[in-house]
């Protein structure tokens, strides 16, 4: 059974959420293309003491949005629009997360650890959680041990580097390309995220994390449906229909 949107599990938002609503400084997003062993990516970097990171899935009639485009021409014409975008977890059919998944506080899936075929089922997968302290990757298993409120948090898998190592499972010599998409986490104030501009093996894309952008901890988003939006950029991926969506919103000009 899929579960929907989830009222009664609420959690309190703190002031990390009430800065990130009305941030007293200009955003400090940036994304650019960086080149890693001959590999281009388009890497974003946010700052969660002045943009405010957020995640999508239903817009206001309850529908997914399923595409960045569509959440992003749902936006203009409000106080905010969206200035970076990027699919945020793996999906079922319905799409529906297929694992946890926090909006402004509010459960709308519980945490699965059920054993599994797929990317999403390599152990140890994870979970980004951003608090009311700040943002970590932790393991699936261990996120009951996250004790501070939860602003938002999306499950995916695997999780690529964990404490400066390498998922065991990653095959240095793996042969199988395509584009990937992933979250690293600096600190508790500095957020990662980069899409390969061109296909990349499981094992580059973690070292890219890894080595190239210095990220302790990163999280696999996905592969086959990988799509980044960058309003800077002028870049508006629409490659096939998403679930989930994780995104910075800057005040309309």
């Amino acid at each position: 059974m899929i579960e929907r949107f989830l009222p009664h599990n609420a959690r309190p938002v703190g002031l990390l959420a009430l800065l990130c609503l009305a941030p007293a400084l200009a955003a400090a997003l940036e994304c650019n293309q960086v080149a890693f062993r001959e590999i281009r990516s388009t890497v974003c970097r946010v700052d969660l003491r002045t943009d405010r990171l957020q995640l999508f899935l239903y817009d206001g009639a309850g529908m997914p949005y399923r595409s960045l485009r569509r959440l992003a021409d749902s936006l203009r014409g409000q106080p905010e629009q969206l200035a970076f975008a990027m699919n945020a977890g793996m999906f079922r059919e319905d799409y529906s997360p297929l694992g946890l998944l926090i909006l402004n506080g509010r459960q709308v899936h519980r945490i699965n650890l059920a054993t599994g075929f797929g990317n999403f089922y390599m152990k140890p997968n994870g979970v980004f959680v951003l608090t009311t302290v700040g943002a970590q990757i932790v393991e699936s298993s261990q996120y009951g041990s996250v004790e501070d409120p939860v602003i938002l948090a999306t499950q995916s898998g695997p999780m690529m580097v964990s404490a400066g190592v390498i998922h065991p499972g990653l095959n240095p010599q793996g042969t199988s390309r395509n584009i990937r998409n992933g979250i690293g986490v600096m600190n508790a104030n500095e957020v990662v995220f980069a899409i390969s501009d061109e296909p990349v093996t499981f094992y580059e894309f973690a070292l890219l994390f890894r080595d190239r952008l210095k990220c302790p901890d990163a999280l696999y988003l996905d592969g086959s449906v990988s799509s980044m939006y960058v309003r800077s950029l002028g870049r508006d991926d629409e490659h096939s229909s998403i679930g989930p969506i994780i995104g910075v919103t800057v005040p309309a000009h």
